[in-house]
This record gives C-alpha cells, sequence and structure tokens, in this order.
C-alpha cells in the first residue's frame, strides 16, 4: 500500500542568488526553488532531495541567505507526521553539529517535509580564517532547515556511509559525495581510496537484501572534458540502484542506462539558467521520484515559473553578398548594417 512508497521529489542546482542584483532576473532562481517545494508539497512528498548547488555563491549575500531561509521555514516546517525512519548511526551520516540527528527528529523543531542535499562547487566547504571548514549548507543546517550529508573531510580517504531510509517494507540506502575537484577525486577513485559503506545485516554480515541504492553526487560527466575531468559512469559500483547526477545543468531527468548497464542515471538539471548555453535553453524539471521495494518510477515534472529563452546560430558568411546574402563587405556601413541583420534574426526567433 501507499505506507510502503517512497515519495521522493528530486531538484538540484538551485543556483539561489544567482544573478540577484539584476532587477528583471534577480528573483528568478527563488521563484524557481519555491516551485519546487511547492509541487513536493502538492505530491505528499516524503523529503526533497538534492545534489547540490543549493547557493550560487560560495558567500551567499545576507539577501540570499534570508529569502532562502524563509522559503524553507515555510514549506519545509508543519505539523504533519513524518512516516520514514532512519535506521543508521546519525553521526555517521548526517553532518548535525547541535543534535546529531536528522531535522524532524529534533523535539524542538516542527519539521514536517524534510530536506536532504549535498554541497556542489558553488557552495563547497572553505575556511574562512578560522580553522573549520565550513559550507553554507552548515549554515542551513545549523538553523535545522536541512540535512546536510555526503561530505568528506579527509581529502586523501573518501569513505561514503548511508543515510539508511525506511518507510514500511522499502527501505533506502542514500549514499552522497559533495562535490570535490575532479582531477583529485578522479586520482583517488583510480587508487581505490572511494569507498562505499554497506548496510550490515543481522548477522554482522553485509545486508545486500532489499536496498535499494541511491547515490548523489556532483561533478562533471564525462562528456569531452578529458578523461582525468570527471567522474567516469564506470567508476560507481554496479550495485547502485539509481544515480542522481548534480552540476550537469541540462535536463535530462528521465533515468537512462548507465554505461555499466547495472544502473540508471538521472540528471535533473538546474532550475534557473546561469549560461546561455544550448543545454539551459531546454524546458526545465524536476521529478518526483516513487520507490517500492526495489521498483521505482520517476515522473517529470516541468516548471512553470522557469524565464525561457530560445537561442539559434548564424553563420556571417553565409549572408554575404557574393553568396546571394544581404551583407556587403566592401560597404562602409557594414557594422550597422550588420547591427540591423542581427536585430532581425533576434526579434524572429
Amino acid at each position: 500500500g501507499e505506507d510502503d512508497v517512497f515519495k521522493i521529489l528530486i531538484c538540484t542546482d538551485n543556483h539561489l542568488g544567482f544573478a540577484e542584483r539584476d532587477q528583471i532576473r534577480g528573483g528568478d532562481s527563488f521563484a524557481a526553488f519555491e516551485e519546487c517545494l511547492q509541487l513536493a508539497r502538492h505530491h505528499g512528498a516524503d523529503f526533497v532531495l538534492n545534489s547540490g548547488d543549493i547557493f550560487h555563491e560560495n558567500k551567499p549575500s545576507r539577501l540570499t541567505l534570508h529569502r532562502t531561509m524563509e522559503i524553507l521555514r515555510r514549506y519545509c516546517m508543519g505539523d504533519n507526521a513524518v512516516r520514514f525512519q532512519i535506521l543508521s548511526n546519525q553521526k555517521e551520516c548526517l553532518r548535525s553539529t547541535v543534535s546529531g540527528r536528522a531535522n524532524y527528529e529534533d523535539e524542538f523543531y516542527s519539521v514536517d517535509m524534510p530536506l536532504f542535499g549535498i554541497h556542489g562547487n558553488h557552495d563547497d566547504p572553505t575556511r574562512d580564517g578560522g580553522s573549520e571548514m565550513l559550507s553554507a549548507m552548515d549554515l542551513l543546517s545549523v538553523a535545522n532547515l536541512l540535512n546536510y550529508f555526503g561530505r568528506q573531510d579527509e581529502v586523501d580517504n573518501v569513505r561514503i556511509s548511508p543515510v539508511l531510509l525506511r518507510k514500511g517494507s522499502t527501505k533506502i540506502a542514500l549514499y552522497g559525495l559533495g562535490s570535490m575537484r575532479d582531477e583529485r577525486l578522479n586520482r583517488m577513485w583510480q587508487a581505490k581510496k572511494v569507498k562505499f559503506l554497506r548496510p550490515r545485516g543481522e548477522g554482522g554480515g553485509k545486508d545486500d537484501d532489499g536496498w535499494f541504492n541511491i547515490f548523489c553526487i556532483h561533478q562533471n560527466r564525462d562528456a569531452g572534458r578529458g578523461s582525468k575531468n570527471c567522474v567516469h559512469e564506470s567508476m560507481i559500483p554496479e550495485w547502485m540502484d539509481l544515480v542522481f547526477w548534480g552540476h550537469e545543468h541540462e535536463c535530462l531527468i528521465d533515468p537512462d542506462e548507465s554505461l555499466v548497464g547495472t544502473f540508471r542515471i538521472s540528471q535533473p538539471g538546474s532550475s534557473v539558467a546561469t549560461t546561455l548555453s544550448q543545454g539551459e535553453a531546454k524546458r526545465k524539471h524536476c521529478g518526483l521520484l516513487e520507490v517500492r521495494g526495489n521498483q521505482f518510477r520517476m515522473t517529470k515534472i516541468p516548471l512553470g515559473s522557469v524565464r525561457s529563452f530560445a537561442e539559434g546560430s548564424i553563420s556571417l558568411r553565409d549572408v554575404e553578398r557574393n553568396q546571394g546574402g544581404v551583407l556587403d563587405v566592401e560597404d562602409p556601413k557594414i557594422e550597422e548594417n550588420m547591427a540591423s541583420y542581427l536585430v532581425d534574426q533576434v526579434e524572429s526567433l
């Protein structure tokens, strides 16, 4: 029944605070993030899962932090029951400095739609003059507004401890790896210094039975960036079931067979366009993931609040006069003519 089905809203790369000083586009990132949380509420999601880059700046402005916290307060707090439990040792898998527990288990707060997130390359931990490495995610975590996982504090030894969740008879092992420098991570993976810890069974051995394994990652995908400057799909353990790939902004949210063939990869893409590139021009979506046992279904939901843009390419060589076009290279007013031609082309997009 419904008591066994996890409903998880998937979104990533919200880049809150992007172009915040722009009079027109300043609120775009917040509108899209708010829409994601609104959809999570509307569809009755158990929790929201984020694969990095909630913030656009490493040190978000006061305005950005204020608006983000206000949105999280409005959508994540409430008096409904949270219908799943965490089975793992929370001190090992979550970064929670005050209570050492997930935010919804804190008796002094009333969180009814938790958000779980890893950090991206825009909001990764840095030393701010002191000895402790802190991320903007730590601020939201210490204010009990999100559950920050997937952070590695040892640079040369990555041990990924899962957040183990259970709802009825469905069990999810949630693995996360916050953003690291791609070359370094690639080297460590080759040197077998990246370890995924598996859940223990009743008798203390590995418990492979019945866990649905999800992995959130925020790195370059292998798409012509050089073999050492990315994470290859073949590096991810073959027993994984579903990978959520953050960092890449193009929306390819439908789970696709990986090259390894044993797991599927979903790339939700960003919820706000931060560059005028071809991949960003596609329609933006968030996803509703439903998991029962080891079966899952992903429903993609188009975001209505995203400012769309059109893109096209023009080769000026094709519009030269001697090619039957409108521009004459010899004309002294070539620059003005070219400008008005380009304006016409943009208008017609």
